[in-house]
C-alpha cells in the first residue's frame, strides 16, 4: 500500500538567516540587486544550489520581505527555483498568498536572472506589482539551463497583467556568476537531461 507523505520539508541554508540579515534597507535599486546577485554567488560558494536567487522587497522603502535560492538539487525539488521559494517565504511572511491585497505596500520581485517558464507562470498570481531581473534567460541556455517553453514577449505579457517589468539591472554582474558557474563545470540540472520538449 502506497504511504501519502502529509507534509514538505524545506531546509534552508544554515548561511542564509545571517546573510539576510546584512543587508542595508535601500531604495536605490542597484542596490537591492547587488545583494540578491550576492546572494546567487553565495550559493554556488556554499555548495547549497545553483547560480540563482530572487528577493521580495516593498517597493517604497526597499524593505527586504524574504530571500530564495535556487535548491533544486540541494532539496531534490524541481520546484525550488529562486523566484519560488522567495515568493512563498515573502507569502508565509506576510500571511497572505496575494502579495497585492493591501493597497497600501507593494512589493516587488527581484531576481539574479529572468524568469524561467516556471517562475514566469508563477509571478502574475504571486501578487508582485514589478519584477526587475538581472542576467538574460539567453546567458542561463548558454551554459546548458532549460527555461522551458516561454514566450519571447513575457515582458509585455507581465506588463498586460498590470506588473512593471524592469530588465537589465547590474546585468553584466549577474551574467557573471553564470558563466563563472558554467566555466567551473557546476551542476546542470535539467530533466530529461536537458531535452527540450
Amino acid at each position: 500500500m502506497t504511504q501519502q507523505h502529509q507534509s514538505i520539508h524545506i531546509n534552508l541554508p544554515a548561511w542564509l538567516n545571517e546573510y539576510t540579515q546584512s543587508y542595508t534597507l535601500s531604495t536605490n535599486l542597484n542596490k537591492r540587486m547587488d545583494f540578491v546577485i550576492t546572494a546567487s554567488k553565495k550559493n554556488i560558494e556554499m555548495k547549497t544550489g545553483g547560480p540563482f536567487a530572487a528577493a521580495i522587497f516593498e517597493i517604497g522603502t526597499g524593505k527586504l520581505i524574504s530571500l530564495g535560492l535556487n535548491l533544486v538539487e540541494n532539496q531534490r525539488l524541481s520546484i525550488l527555483h529562486a523566484e519560488i521559494l522567495a515568493i512563498a517565504l515573502a507569502q508565509q511572511a506576510l500571511n497572505t498568498y496575494d502579495l497585492d491585497s493591501n493597497p497600501e505596500t507593494k512589493y516587488e520581485l527581484i531576481t539574479s536572472t529572468e524568469p524561467c517558464a516556471m517562475c514566469l507562470g508563477a509571478i502574475p498570481w504571486s501578487g508582485v506589482q514589478r519584477v526587475v531581473t538581472g542576467a538574460s534567460s539567453s546567458t542561463a541556455e548558454e551554459i546548458g539551463f532549460d527555461e522551458g517553453a516561454k514566450p519571447g514577449n513575457w515582458q509585455q505579457a507581465l506588463e498586460t497583467r498590470k506588473i512593471e517589468v524592469i530588465t537589465q539591472t547590474q546585468q553584466e554582474s549577474a551574467e557573471q556568476v553564470l558563466k563563472q558557474y558554467g566555466f567551473e563545470g557546476g551542476l546542470i540540472y535539467n530533466s530529461n537531461k536537458g531535452k527540450r520538449m
